[in-house]
């Protein structure tokens, strides 16, 4: 009888040991609400999970969660970049790059800045594992060595060039298109050179106005003796989240470092609606239309002709319109709209009454409505909203409406265009069942990936050989040169021999006696 209470006491010994949480720290330096949401679902699903989890972030969980210590950065939230967003699709991409890097750059200098943060650096605390957001914040990879753990990159998009250049992942210009541009991976001759040109322009332009101030920054936070900052953007990530899906995108190369958890965030169970809501939607025959500019974008902040054309758009429908409006009146409001400053989105878009979603085109919102399979009419602003309208609208469930070309006329074609031609209700729901169709659930995917890291000791086996190789090794160059050359060399010295041996000069005083 011994023998198996022995037994079971080794076995419980062992399954707490490999089960025992690890002290996890999470880096979501930016002030965007909806970055903030997939960093505190993310953080939750950890904790769940048995982890110790510490978040830096500007904003508060919505509650407060056992296992999660919350740091909260003491940062200008990034609803006051409203108007200014809004002006940015008139911008150019010289314009665009300098407003992001900019913003960029003051996110990290902040987050490191700040008392709470200074104070945790000091702690010398220790973690398994640090997640850290990538947003053009490589100095943020002093925390690792201040901290001696192994780290996580984590982005609240898909690939893109400021996480390929940490991770190695190849990204053809051939057919992959760049983040500005709504390209698909069906580029004609002058789309791949647009794509070629605008990401050599990238590449200069961050060579020259960008790293230097990065560096400046790492160099400002972190005091000697520490690693050269081209150093640890080579090696720091040996694993990086990426908040995508290919079903929502064009098939591309990654390395088997960069996880996709697209739709990690979405509640696949949607709670139950508030009881005026759940009448509001029940009761619509005709359906309902869900309006929303994501949480960073105010619609309240629209220019008064935007504004009028929306609302002239709205009167004319036969059905029923939830806006998210952020003030508490809405001038000119028709009586078929109903406006909150705030709406529960993920609940709304389950409900199978809402027809339609006009949104910003944010990736998380375009996320929703896909899991959904609610069809879209997008008015992109700036980011890659313009490229997830594309993708939206190349795959056939949605269409784009210009922002500056945002009239009565063009926005009511786009409405009722979607509302009353079944192909985008049948494509939204061809695709959301793609998206769903997937080999694990994200959540678990990420929280299985970031466990791996910690379980072997930073998981360095996963840094691919590209992060050691200069421009030239990494494309071949010097090997194709070499092809080139070695027979061209070849070929001059065989002409060469051949007109030594066969093309003699006759002596002159062969010339002489011929000439006599």
């Amino acid at each position: 009888m011994k023998y198996p209470v022995i037994i079971g006491f080794v076995l419980g010994v062992l399954c707490c040991r490999d089960t025992a949480g690890y002290n996890i720290l999470g880096i979501f330096h930016t002030p965007g609400k909806s970055h903030h949401i997939l960093a505190g679902k993310l953080v939750e699903a950890l904790a769940e999970a048995g982890h110790t989890v510490t978040i830096v972030a500007p904003h508060k969980l919505s509650k407060p969660v056992k296992n999660i210590k919350e740091i909260v950065l003491n940062v200008e939230s990034a609803t006051k970049l409203s108007k200014n967003l809004y002006e940015q699709p008139d911008s150019s991409v010289n314009e665009q790059l300098q407003t992001v890097i900019g913003l960029a750059l003051n996110f990290t200098d902040n987050a490191l800045s700040d008392p709470e943060m200074k104070a945790l650096i000091r702690s010398k605390e220790k973690f398994d594992v640090i997640i850290v957001e990538i947003f053009l914040s490589e100095s943020l990879m002093g925390l690792g060595k201040v901290f001696n753990a192994p780290m996580i990159g984590f982005t609240s998009f898909g690939p893109s060039k400021w996480s390929t250049d940490l991770n190695g992942s190849p990204s053809p210009l051939s057919y992959v298109p760049h983040v500005l541009f709504t390209y698909t991976d069906r580029m004609t001759f002058g789309q791949r050179l647009a794509n070629t040109m605008i990401s050599v322009f990238e590449k200069v332009y961050m060579d020259l106005a960008y790293n230097h101030r990065q560096e400046a920054l790492y160099n400002k936070h972190f005091p000697d003796p520490k690693p050269n900052l081209d150093e640890l953007k080579k090696t720091s990530f040996p694993l990086i989240l990426l908040n995508s899906h290919f079903s929502l995108s064009y098939p591309r190369p990654l390395l088997p470092n960069m996880i996709e958890i697209g739709g990690f965030h979405v509640d696949k169970k949607p709670k139950p609606l508030p009881q005026d809501l759940q009448k509001f939607l029940d009761s619509e025959t005709n359906g309902v239309i869900y309006f929303s500019m994501g949480s960073t974008l105010q619609s309240s902040d629209l220019p008064a002709e935007k504004r009028t054309a929306l609302l002239r758009t709205f009167s004319k429908l036969p059905m029923k319109v939830m806006w998210k409006w952020e003030d508490d009146s809405l001038p000119g409001k028709p009586d078929n709209v109903l406006i909150r400053k705030w709406f529960p989105q993920n609940d709304i878009l389950a409900h199978p009454n809402v027809k339609l979603f006009i949104t910003h085109g944010g990736l998380l919102s375009t996320m929703e409505a896909t899991w959904f399979g609610v069809p879209v009419v997008g008015i992109p602003i700036y980011g890659d909203q313009m490229m997830n309208m594309g993708k939206t609208q190349a795959s056939g469930y949605g269409l784009t409406v210009v922002y500056a070309n945002l009239t009565e006329e063009s926005l009511h074609w786009a409405v009722n265009e979607v509302l009353t031609n079944e192909k985008y209700s049948r494509k939204a729901k061809a695709i959301s069942s793609r998206f769903r169709d997937q080999e694990s659930d994200p959540m678990e995917r990420a929280i299985y990936w970031i466990e791996y890291v910690a379980r072997h000791g930073g998981a360095r086996h996963l840094v691919s050989g590209a992060q050691d190789l200069h421009f030239i090794q990494y494309h071949n160059l010097d090997v194709f040169a070499f092809l080139i050359l070695v027979p061209v060399l070849l070929l001059l010295t065989l002409k060469w021999i051949i007109k030594k041996l066969f093309c003699k000069t006759p002596r002159k005083q062969d010339l002489k006696k011929k000439h006599k």
